[in-house]
């Protein structure tokens, strides 16, 4: 246990990313109460039942009162509405950050309802499972894992490390970015791999010379991998790919460039190109490994339960 570095923390969405955090706060004593708020009953029932605050709240705007730190753990889509029904219950000094996967149209949408005697502090946990609910978080999900900040003009240096010592009180690793320059980085290293997994499930599902029970009872490592991610949260990922766009639709066209050099190199027979590809690609699977964010035992450390 630490000495808490807030007060009063409101947790707006208690889904995976936002049950992760609680129990942080919790189990490492980060503050002195915890306000929950979502918009389900039954989920916000859920949250109760795992004790996962000190107080629960259908309106956000009661979960936001007299707060110290606010976080919004939401689709992105959301984030803008939300910001707006509890900006006028916001104390002085209010701290604001988020969770999402974009910043630009977050920010877009969060910052004109910010009210001037309040701090926003937009972030990013680069963490999570396909997992979703108040059931599916856990303590050490942000351990080693990097959480970027993209502090605006107006953010005080003062509430950036406040921030950030709470992200570090977590085990993640934080680092600051522009917020054009984190959409871009974040199209190529999540987003695209995201849109690729769903469309290569998608295509094996609407295959009419293979069925589907074939598909299910064959599948290779590869497609179980494959399967894993595009089973993430459909409203989150629907809500980033319309509201990062263009980054997503850059790097798609890269892709789609790189994977037609691919396929004239199969049809041509360029083994040597097809050697000199997968020796590059192999190389950065093992910086990944080498600098901690994953692992090189069998199966990615999964253990046969959690397959």
């Amino acid at each position: 246990m630490t000495e808490p570095l807030f007060e009063k923390v409101a947790l707006i969405g208690i889904g995976h990313i936002g049950s992760s955090i609680a129990i942080n706060i919790r189990e490492r004593g980060l503050a002195a109460h915890v306000a929950i708020s979502t918009r389900g009953e039954d989920t916000l029932r859920r949250a109760e039942e795992l004790e996962l605050g000190t107080s629960y709240h259908s309106d956000p705007a009661d979960a936001v009162r007299n707060a110290d730190l606010v976080i919004l753990s939401v689709p992105v889509g959301a984030s803008g509405p939300v910001m707006q029904s509890i900006a006028h219950a916001l104390k002085p000094g209010a701290i604001v950050s988020d969770v999402g996967s974009v910043k630009g149209a977050v920010i877009a949408a969060m910052r004109p309802h910010v009210p001037k005697h309040a701090q926003f502090v937009p972030a990013h946990p680069l963490a999570g499972t396909e997992n979703s609910g108040p059931d599916s978080g856990f303590l050490e999900l942000f351990e080693n894992r990097w959480t970027i900040l993209t502090p605006l003009e107006e953010t005080s240096e003062e509430a950036s490390e406040r921030l950030a010592a709470l992200w570090r009180a977590f085990g993640a690793r934080v680092e600051r970015m522009s917020v054009e320059h984190h959409d871009l980085v974040l199209a190529i290293v999540s987003h695209l791999p995201h849109l690729i997994a769903y469309n290569i499930v998608g295509t094996a599902a609407d295959l009419e010379t293979v069925t589907q029970q074939e598909v299910i009872k064959f599948s290779a490592s590869g497609f179980r991998d494959f399967t894993r991610i595009a089973a993430s949260d459909p409203t989150m990922w629907r809500d980033v790919f319309l509201t990062n766009r263009e980054a997503v639709l850059e790097m798609l066209g890269r892709f789609s460039e790189d994977l037609a050099s691919l396929q004239r190199a199969i049809r041509w027979g360029d083994g040597d190109m097809l050697f000199d590809l997968f020796t590059r690609t192999r190389a950065i699977r093992r910086s990944i490994v080498e600098a901690g964010q994953d692992t090189a035992a069998p199966n990615f450390g999964r253990t046969p339960q959690s397959r």
